[in-house]
């Protein structure tokens, strides 16, 4: 964090100031800000946030001793350490995001790009960092941080020397993008899809496209609008970035894209394809799995050639990412039996498009096996988007479908249904029980896809496969 004094922080978060002795109102503080008294490192800010498990201010103490030298907190803790007391930490973090966030801005070159989407929305934003990072010092989230706390954690990471923050913005429910990004206004808003994720929070897909559309309303009058041309409801806020007078940057497979891909080939090292751009056309080598990927890169690319960074630069850049993030189309494994671990979020979407990337990567000589588990936040779609993951495993002609969890079970039902033979298809209910199968069942040569939600936490089985074939 930039350098604050006590009373100028605690004015910025409406707090009182409670200090330690030795401090005073005009005691200077620039360290990380944390809700995570782990993470706390010396001369840090520590936010007491009260959760559903625990409560923060139990772990002001253990943050004094990791180095903290304020707190803000919702009531006033015997510690050791000067204290800021607000009515909702939570606020006080996005009110203290956006003052660090305009003071930098108004010293300097800060640009910031808000990037939203029902899938992609982290594998873009480390794209974008890996090509903005050479460019200057670039601030991005770390994993998914793109909620009321993470996002404004991320912002408070800046400082004077920054020249680019890329901010990830997800949602459960509407307003909540109108909120974040509001507290930055971003220079270029990148849409990346609307879909089926998270529509139990929303309650519709129209919903869900109003939700998105929220980023688009909060550029910067001027900025760019980054939308998928693939994409009829994305395409749809071209009319709201005109009434905030910001440009469109088309991205896309098809031909009224701007930044388009073509020739996009899936292998089991990677995924390849030639991008154009003004004019221009390069080749684009991605270690990262799935063609569905080269639509994030092309997200990428057009927010970065927005911010003037060149295309072959961001081609030659992008090719040096390994993986998109954790558990994220991870490989693992040996040549022996190679794992894929993509289970740490799953929509219909990109369900369909993991499954369809395990079929192109897997050579004819090789078997599939797709370990599935269930999608979660999808409403009254649940039992529908479920049944039409096991067909499509069928119909993709996977011989080995296991199918984990009780909330999943209709993907096993509607395997059966399709025409999956004899063992085939397989249910357990528990993570547990499918290791055991599997670890009974794989055979030199295959080639495993575990896809889940989050929640449905088979990223861990994932590893552990990982693990047993290395």
């Amino acid at each position: 964090m930039i350098a604050l004094t006590i009373a100028e922080l605690a004015r910025t978060v409406g707090g009182d100031i409670r200090l330690a002795p030795g401090d005073t109102p005009d005691t200077v503080v620039s360290g990380a800000v944390d809700t995570d008294s782990r993470l706390i490192e010396p001369g840090g800010v520590f936010v007491a946030k009260p959760g559903a498990e625990t409560d923060g201010h139990l772990f002001v103490g253990a943050a004094v001793e990791r180095g903290a030298v304020l707190a803000i907190v919702e009531r006033e803790v015997e510690a050791e350490v000067s204290q800021v007391v607000v009515a909702d930490v939570v606020r006080a973090l996005a009110d203290l995001a956006r003052e660090v966030v305009a003071r930098v801005r108004a010293g300097g070159d800060l640009q910031i790009v808000g990037i939203t989407g029902s899938n992609g929305k982290t594998t873009t934003k480390n794209m974008l960092a890996r090509i903005l990072q050479r460019e200057g010092e670039t601030v991005a989230p770390r994993a998914s941080f793109n909620n009321e706390v993470g996002a404004p954690l991320t912002m408070l990471r800046v400082t004077h020397a920054t020249r680019f923050l890329v901010s990830e913005f997800g949602a459960s429910g509407p307003g909540e993008i109108a909120r974040l990004a509001g507290l930055v206004e971003p220079d270029v808003a990148v849409v990346l899809m609307v879909g089926l994720a998270h529509a139990g929070g929303f309650g519709s897909i129209e919903a869900t496209f109003e939700a998105k559309s929220e980023l688009v309303r909060a550029l910067r009058p001027g900025g760019v609008a980054v939308l998928n041309a693939d994409d009829a409801r994305v395409a749809r806020m071209a009319a709201i970035a005109a009434e905030r007078g910001a440009s469109v940057r088309w991205f896309g497979r098809g031909p009224a894209a701007q930044v388009r891909a073509d020739d996009v080939e899936v292998r089991a090292d990677g995924t390849t394809s030639t991008v154009t751009f003004a004019g221009e056309t390069v080749r684009l080598d991605l270690q990262v799995l799935g063609a569905h990927h080269v639509m994030n890169a092309l997200a990428a690319i057009a927010a970065a050639t927005a911010l003037g960074v060149a295309l072959p630069a961001c081609a030659e850049r992008l090719s040096t990412l390994e993986i998109a993030e954790r558990w994220r189309m991870q490989p693992l494994g040996s040549d022996r039996v190679r794992i894929v671990n993509d289970a740490y979020n799953a929509s219909p979407d990109s369900m369909a498009a993991a499954l369809r990337t395990l079929a192109q990567i897997t050579r004819p000589d090789q078997r599939m096996v797709a370990v599935l588990g269930a999608m979660s936040e999808l409403g009254e779609s649940t039992g529908e988007e479920h049944d039409r993951i096991g067909e499509l495993a069928v119909r993709l002609r996977i011989p080995r479908i296991v199918v984990v969890g009780p909330e999943a079970r209709r993907m096993y039902i509607s395997a059966i249904g399709e025409g999956s033979w004899s063992d085939e298809a397989v249910f357990f209910a528990t993570a547990d029980e499918a290791y055991d199968y599997l670890m009974g069942e794989l055979r030199d040569g295959d080639c495993v896809l575990v896809k889940s939600s989050n929640s449905a936490g088979l990223r861990f089985l994932g590893d552990r496969l990982g693990e047993s074939f290395s």
